[in-house]
């Protein structure tokens, strides 16, 4: 893995957001391949439950400064870092006032998700595309994981196909079942239209569950791995129709190596 560039695209990770399987692993394998010698970067949302001073959040006023337009709104893109320093690793946080500055992650007082949880996905996606563009860094494995990174690969496949750091770039996407009840916003597939990207693309996501979120993903990666073990009978029906590389499930004792092989199998 030495010198190969992975970008890590993640919903949630610890040591910022609660242990979940999909946090614990956003965290557990950037680390492993940092520690393998593979250049990272590592992305997550700046959520408001996340105490700056406690991590030594600050912002990086040259990365700050665009916006992003978000169903004909202009929103401003700041970008904020962190170190975890006994593993030598950095965490960039794309944040904004208006979606990441409440108390919550993605429920309300009441867990109901929030409205506007589907113009936090696209300006997720986007916001970490063009910072990484900003960033002149080109990768050799995107590696998304957690519901929140799911329009990335297509965001990346329609959107922003014409540009050519990404070119190269192979997009893997780590599927955990750890689902959110309800659907999301009902004109999520309009916000999404006002962007150019064809409306056949996204069909599935007329009706925004979480499993349609999963499968935007996974027809716009290309490869997959299994991050839990089971999945919704509607995934795992999905899964079998796919013809792509999937790599099963692989425990915390021995995933490292599965992984490995997985990324230089797409390369």
């Amino acid at each position: 893995m030495k010198e190969t560039k992975i970008l890590y695209i993640s919903s949630e990770m610890m040591p910022y957001l609660p242990e979940t399987k999909t946090s614990k692993m956003s965290f557990e394998v950037p680390r492993k391949m940092n520690q393998k010698g593979a250049q990272i970067r590592v992305f997550m949302p700046r959520f408001g439950v996340i105490n700056e001073r406690r991590h030594q959040l600050h912002e990086v006023i040259r990365l700050s400064g665009m916006n992003l337009i978000i169903n004909d709104i202009d929103m401003p893109l700041i970008i904020k870092v962190a170190s975890i320093q006994k593993e030598r690793m950095q965490i960039y946080f794309i944040d904004n006032d208006e979606y990441f500055k409440r108390k919550a992650v993605f429920t309300n007082e009441d867990n109901e998700l929030f409205d506007d949880n589907d113009e936090r996905a696209i300006f997720f996606a986007k916001g970490v595309i063009e910072t990484v563009k900003k960033l002149n860094w080109s990768p050799d494995i995107i590696h998304l994981q957690g519901w929140m990174a799911s329009l990335v690969p297509l965001y990346l496949k329609e959107y922003f196909k014409n540009d050519s750091l990404f070119t190269d770039s192979k997009i893997v996407v780590s599927l955990y079942n750890e689902p959110f009840e309800g659907a999301l916003n009902d004109d999520f597939i309009n916000k999404i239209d006002f962007d150019g990207i064809d409306a056949k693309k996204v069909a599935a996501l007329k009706n925004p569950t979480f499993d349609n979120l999963l499968k935007v993903a996974i027809e716009n990666s290309d490869a997959i791995i299994k991050g839990t073990e089971t999945f919704s009978d509607e995934i795992e029906s999905f899964l079998a129709t796919v013809d792509k590389p999937i790599l099963d499930y692989k425990s915390e004792e021995e995933f490292v190596e599965a992984y490995i092989d997985f990324y230089k199998n797409q390369i």
